[in-house]
């Protein structure tokens, strides 16, 4: 029988402040370097439910909603929702927050899928993650479906590569 862990458990959180060096020409964040902070958040939530080594599978979404300015505080929150035999899915939810008068929106989302490695670098198995609130329940029936979508968009990618792999392309 497969170890059961809490979502809560895999719960992380990272704030810091966004700098005029992290910023484009409108003041406002890059999404590289965005994406980057969100992929090292999910690993560390990841970690926390594998409890061993884990890389990114794949960036299922990144969706920005809000700019996030100069100035402003990012807040980064990471939880694994989903799980299956070696990969789970993380899901990231992005804050900005204006330090002047205390306003905070939800500035972007994001779904990321993990694999655990075992010492030898091959998948392994993890625990089965456990949702207790209605949030996390509603995040953990709904992965499912996300799940899907994840297949055929890798399918298609691998079509991708067929096709730009054959000779003349």
């Amino acid at each position: 029988m497969r170890e059961k862990r809490s979502m809560k458990d895999t719960l992380s959180i990272k704030t810091g402040y966004v700098l005029p060096p992290d910023t484009n020409h409108h003041g406002t964040l890059f999404g590289g370097k965005l994406m980057a902070y969100i992929d090292d958040i999910a690993s560390i939530s990841a970690t926390k439910l594998a409890r061993k080594p884990v890389v990114t599978a794949s960036t299922d979404s990144v969706d920005f909603l809000k700019p996030i300015r100069v100035g402003d505080a990012v807040t980064l929150e990471a939880m694994v929702t989903y799980t299956g035999t070696t990969s789970m899915e993380v899901f990231v939810k992005v804050l900005s927050e204006n330090l002047m008068t205390g306003e905070k929106e939800v500035a972007a989302i994001s779904f990321l899928t993990f694999v655990a490695l075992d010492k030898s670098g091959h998948p392994t198995a993890i625990p089965e993650v456990l949702p207790e609130t209605e949030d996390e329940k509603w995040l953990n029936e709904t992965a499912v479906n996300r799940a899907s979508h994840r297949k055929a968009r890798k399918k298609y990618s691998k079509e991708l590569v067929e096709f730009f792999s054959s000779p003349g392309k």
